[in-house]
């Protein structure tokens, strides 16, 4: 999808207000996260957006990733490398990536598996790779409700697409978050610390995945 028509989604998806709140939404999450990046390493967002994760995270150095650059230049905080790609990226240089919501937008199966190559070299040995996810298995209903979806995974395929590419699977979590936070569950930081305590209360909404991939 070209960048003028993402500029425009990104526009008519979310108010400011509801931008705002979502941020204060994600620091729980970023707590939650923090166990598998490096506070002293090298983080990348792919796909960062409104770079929610990446001003939130605790990093030494941060980078972002997106082909929009409209949204970085607004929402990137002081600090943050902001990148349109990953080339020039170097080998064995990333302790930590991370990819939230990005991987149903690329445009092939081939894309995708591009991705996991070059991401593969340019984390460290040991470095994680962390990937949240709609999984149509949990949300199919509601997966085509958002007019930039293309590709279709769940957490099998996604498993198996990085084992392929040389990642050994740390966690792999089917039901994590729910699918969007357009929906009429009540929305707080309080309440989703609160559900991230509570695993057993994923299984009930999760509506994503939570892959921890290594490279070995």
């Amino acid at each position: 999808m070209s960048a003028p028509i993402e500029q425009a989604i990104y526009r008519h998806r979310f108010s400011e207000a509801e931008l705002e709140s979502n941020r204060l939404l994600w620091a729980p999450i970023c707590r939650y996260l923090q166990r598998y990046v490096n506070p002293d390493g090298v983080t990348l967002d792919l796909g960062a957006g409104y770079c929610h994760f990446i001003n939130q995270i605790q990093s030494r150095e941060k980078i972002a990733v997106d082909i929009n650059a409209d949204a970085l230049r607004r929402y990137a905080a002081p600090g943050v490398r902001c990148l349109a790609s990953m080339d020039g990226i170097p080998p064995d240089s990333l302790h930590t990536v991370f990819a939230s919501n990005v991987y149903e937008h690329f445009p092939s199966q081939e894309a995708v598996a591009e991705s996991f190559a070059s991401i593969h070299r340019a984390l460290k040995p040991g470095g994680q790779f962390l990937i949240m996810q709609p999984n149509f298995a949990h949300c199919a209903k509601r997966y085509f409700d958002f007019f930039d979806h293309r590709l279709i995974f769940t957490h099998r395929g996604m498993q198996e697409g990085l084992e392929i590419h040389g990642y050994r699977l740390a966690r792999v979590v089917d039901r994590f978050l729910p699918y969007t936070t357009k929906s009429a569950l009540p929305k707080s930081a309080f309440l989703v610390d609160l559900y991230l305590r509570f695993p057993q209360a994923w299984r009930f909404l999760g509506g994503q995945m939570l892959l921890v991939a290594v490279r070995d």
